[in-house]
Order: structure tokens, then C-alpha cells, then sequence
């Protein structure tokens, strides 16, 4: 039966839904991420099966991470942080002519500044790799592939950041659906260059490059027509004396320091995998693509709702600010814990039934799964660095996250440099999982320091319910996983059924015992359908 801190926990939940609950939009961005990650899976199985985790794969997994990680700077990352809320205030205080001139303002000196970088990244691609990826050196075929490929996907920075612009647009107005939508397109483009196209070329990988550069067009066509629903669709323009964008490249230089310290920590990973021992690259992209699931789901969809969100509540000084925040940690506990447990004891079952085809060996899966279990331990931490980081910036305040990262990139590399060696992949997804612990763990702090955050009653007895849910499903999770080396030896079919077994039955066994406990959030879950944005 539900106990009083459950009945205190019901009325948080009735105060947020008075208003406009924000669960509702994250079901939706999270259900459209959902399709986008299957996606992603059907094309990290097609690109296993084509590359394996040799040469050919480290050569695209590096050139496609470069411009990934000037896309978190430029797009997911200080450049979204700092528009949002600037976007946001402009909304609730200006009329809607300022609005639209602020953001044909940002356009154009964001488009101008994206130009610039690629132009140089492409002329400079050879210097990139091998700061990145200076172990690739003492393999000359392998280094020049790498360029040649980092030539054709750097220009996917540039369209993909303006993709991230546009959806803080449609996000800030309160359209989730094709901002999540979109990145489908990304994973379709690459799936028909690996399907159709790379078999006829000597160097398959090419083919796949051009996929990413296509998929970076297509998601900025496709934002373009819910970017005039909302009266946004403009010509970028360079105007210099607006106040708005003056704003924004105030907040947007702590944290575009913050961002780019975080990409240090990305690009030493990358580097010490080089040079720690074969293939690691590859072991590292495979199990953080597992990662990756949950975090694009549920981490993104949280991430991507509550920073518009906490932004109007910030700027409307709305009592609901605490509230919010502190119902978005309790849906991060929720949804992370169990997704940790499960990639914990199904991380070679998982690679095995996903990944083992083709050139990807059974040793490849058992080499991933050890640094999927590092980077599974991260998974709680990094959800909630998603919605405690937004509550800075939802108060412009872009300085003590920036702090915060720079001592959490510490930690990375000191830990890095102490594990990389003996224990190569798994020493290099610790030293991550531990870094966004302290992150998040600092985070937390401040803002109860600063009275931002204030715990909401019931946090004991909900850690108990779910600790518990959590422990039973993973108990019964390792009882009928069985033996790991079994699942090498059932067909395709059957490798499948009993991994999507598992996890269905995992969920179910969660969801309907923390039902039973009656844990409000759940309830929240089931009652989707009476929610509105």
C-alpha cells in the first residue's frame, strides 16, 4: 500500500499537472528517439557486418566522431544551452518582431562561424587526425583513410548545428515531435549508403561518409516547414548591435569553454585508444552505442524538455521551479537504475545478438562488453548532469556547470591515464562513468547550496521501492540469462527472441511492481493519455 511520503509524492505530482505537465512531451520526444535508435541499431548492425572492428571501422568511427564532437559544441552544447533561455525571455517579454529579428541574428553569425570552421577542418584534415588519432600514424593506409573520410564528413557539422538551432527554435515553442523526429533521416541516409552503395566501391567506407554528409542535408530540409508554422523561418542575416545576440555570446563563452574542456576529455579517450592497443576505437563505439540507447531516449528527451521548461519558470520567477526539477530527478532514478542494471548483466548477450555477424567476432562482443560495462555505470549520472545542468542555465548561469565539467575532465584524465593501459577499453569507459559521478555529484550540491533545489518529501521511501524493484529484476535477469557463451550458438532467430524476451520481461516485472508499490511517477506513466503540454 502506498505510505504517506507516496501521498506527498501524489500531491507534487498534482501541483505539476495544474499546470502544463511536461510528461507528456517527453513521452513524445522520447517515443520519436525511440524509432530514431532503432534505426540506429538496424545501421550499427549493417556497419558491424560490413567493418567488423578492424582498420576500415576505426578509420569511419573516427572521422565521424570529429565533427560529432564540434556538433555538441556548436549545436547540443554551449550553442543550445545559451540560446534557449535567451530564446525564452525574448518570447515572454518581447513583442514577436524582436523575436523574429533575434533569431534571423543568430542564424546568420551561427552559419558564419560554422562556415568557417569547416573550411578549415577539411583543409586542416590531416593535422586533425592525427591529433586525434595519433596511433593511426604508424599505419599509413589507415591514416589516409581517415582523412580522405574526414574531408567528406566535416561538413556535416555545419548542417547539423543549424538542424540543433532550429530545434531549440520549435522546442522553445513547445513542438517536440520533429526536432526528435528528425535524426530517423541520419540513420536512413547512412543505412542506404551502406546497403546500396558501398558494395561497389573498393573503399566501402567512403560510401557510408557521403551517407553521413546526405543525412545532414535532409535534417535541416526536413525542419524547415515546422520552422514556418512557428513564424521562424527567416533569412540568416549579420546584424551586429543586437542586444539578444550580445546575450548569448556572453553566456555562450563560459560555456563554450565548458563544452570544449568536455570535447578534451572525448578526444583523449580517442587518442589513448589509439594508442592502448587494436581495434579499441571500435570496442569503444560499439558498447557506447548500447549506451547510448538509453541515454537518447529517456536522457535526451528529459534533457530536451525540461530546459525550455525550467526557462520559463525561471523567467516567470514560477514557484514550480523546485518542484520540477525535483520531479525530473525522480523520473531519472527511475528509468536509469533499471536501465543500468540490464546493460550490466546483458552487455554480451546484447553485442552477441546485435552485432555478431559478418566481420564482427565473437571476441569483438566479448571485448565491447567489457567497456559497456564501464560505460553503463555512467548512465545515472549522465541522465541527471542533463536535467541538474539545466537548472543553471534556465538562471543564465552558464559559469558554475563550466567549473563543474572542468574538474569532472580532470578526473577523466587522471583516471584515464592510470587505466587505459592495464585494462585498455574498460579503464577508458570507467574513467568516463566516474567523471559524470563527480560532475553530476557537484552539481547537485550547488544547487541545494543555493536553495535552486529543494528535496521534495518521499525521496527515502521511493529509493527503497525501487532500489528493491531493481534488485529483484536483475536477479531474475541473471538466472535466465545463462551462460553468455551459449547465445554464440543459437541461430540469429533465436539470439534475437530471447534478448527482446528478456528485456520485455525485465520492463514488465519493473513497471508492474512498481505499480503495486505505488511509486506516483509510475502512475504518471500510466496516466499519459489526461496529460497536456
Amino acid at each position: 500500500m502506498p505510505s504517506s511520503s507516496d501521498d506527498a509524492q501524489s500531491s507534487i505530482s498534482s501541483a505539476l499537472m495544474s499546470g502544463h505537465h511536461p510528461l507528456r512531451s517527453v513521452l513524445k520526444v522520447g517515443s520519436n528517439t525511440m524509432v530514431s535508435r532503432l534505426l540506429g541499431f538496424a545501421r550499427d548492425v549493417i556497419l558491424a557486418r560490413l567493418f567488423g572492428a578492424g582498420e576500415m571501422a576505426d578509420a569511419f568511427f573516427v572521422a565521424f566522431r570529429v565533427p560529432n564532437l564540434f556538433r555538441r559544441l556548436f549545436g547540443e552544447g554551449a550553442f543550445s544551452q545559451s540560446f534557449i533561455p535567451v530564446l525564452g525571455e525574448y518570447r515572454a517579454t518581447r513583442p514577436a518582431s524582436e523575436v523574429r529579428a533575434f533569431v534571423a541574428d543568430v542564424a546568420g553569425w551561427l552559419a558564419l562561424a560554422l562556415a568557417i570552421v569547416t573550411i578549415v577542418g577539411m583543409l586542416g584534415a590531416s593535422a586533425v587526425v592525427y591529433a586525434i588519432a595519433p596511433g593511426f600514424a604508424d599505419n599509413p593506409d589507415k591514416f589516409h583513410l581517415t582523412v580522405e573520410l574526414l574531408r567528406i564528413t566535416f561538413p556535416y557539422l555545419f548542417f547539423i548545428s543549424l538542424v540543433a538551432l532550429a530545434g531549440g527554435v520549435l522546442n522553445t515553442y513547445g513542438h517536440f515531435t520533429v526536432p526528435a523526429f528528425t535524426p530517423v533521416f541520419l540513420n536512413l541516409s547512412i543505412i542506404a549508403a551502406a546497403v546500396f552503395w558501398a558494395p561497389h566501391l573498393q573503399q566501402p567506407a567512403i560510401a557510408v561518409a557521403w551517407g553521413v554528409l546526405i543525412g545532414g542535408v535532409v535534417q535541416l530540409l526536413f525542419q524547415l516547414p515546422a520552422l514556418r508554422r512557428v513564424g521562424h523561418l527567416h533569412w540568416p542575416r549579420l546584424r551586429r548591435r543586437d542586444p539578444g545576440v550580445r546575450q548569448l555570446l556572453r553566456l555562450m563563452g563560459p560555456a563554450a569553454f565548458g563544452a570544449s574542456v568536455a570535447q578534451i576529455n572525448l578526444f583523449l579517450n580517442t587518442i589513448l585508444a589509439s594508442l592502448v592497443g587494436a581495434n579499441v576505437v571500435s570496442y569503444l563505439y560499439y558498447s557506447d552505442r548500447l549506451v547510448e540507447f538509453p541515454l537518447g531516449v529517456f536522457g535526451v528527451a528529459l534533457g530536451t524538455v525540461v530546459l525550455p521548461l525550467l526557462s520559463r519558470q525561471a523567467a516567470e520567477r514560477s514557484p514550480r521551479f523546485p518542484q520540477t526539477l525535483d520531479w525530473a530527478l525522480r523520473l531519472t532514478w527511475l528509468i536509469g537504475l533499471p536501465a543500468t542494471v540490464g546493460l550490466l548483466i546483458l552487455a554480451q548477450p546484447l553485442l552477441i545478438s546485435l552485432f555478431r555477424y559478418g566481420a564482427y567476432t565473437a571476441e569483438d562482443a566479448r571485448q565491447s562488453a567489457l567497456s559497456l560495462i564501464g560505460y553503463g555505470l555512467g548512465i545515472l549520472p549522465i541522465i541527471a548532469t542533463r536535467v541538474l545542468a539545466p537548472a543553471f542555465y534556465a538562471h543564465q548561469n552558464t559559469r558554475t556547470p563550466v567549473r563543474f565539467a572542468m574538474i569532472s575532465v580532470v578526473v577523466n584524465m587522471g583516471i584515464s591515464l592510470i587505466l587505459a593501459w592495464p585494462l585498455q577499453q574498460l579503464g577508458l569507459a570507467l574513467a568516463t562513468s566516474t567523471a559524470a559521478l563527480v560532475n553530476a555529484l557537484m552539481l547537485w550540491r550547488r544547487l541545494r547550496h543555493d536553495g535552486i533545489y529543494q528535496a521534495q518529501p518521499g525521496w527515502r521511501v521511493f529509493l527503497l521501492k525501487t532500489g528493491g524493484l531493481a534488485l529483484l529484476m536483475g536477479i531474475v535477469l541473471l538466472y535466465l540469462r545463462g551462460d553468455t557463451t551459449l547465445w554464440l550458438s543459437l541461430p540469429l532467430w533465436e539470439r534475437l527472441l530471447r534478448v527482446l524476451g528478456l528485456v520485455i520481461l525485465a520492463a514488465v516485472l519493473y513497471l508492474m511492481g512498481g505499480w503495486w508499490l505505488g511509486i506516483g511517477e509510475l502512475r504518471d506513466l500510466y496516466r499519459r493519455r489526461s496529460l497536456h503540454v
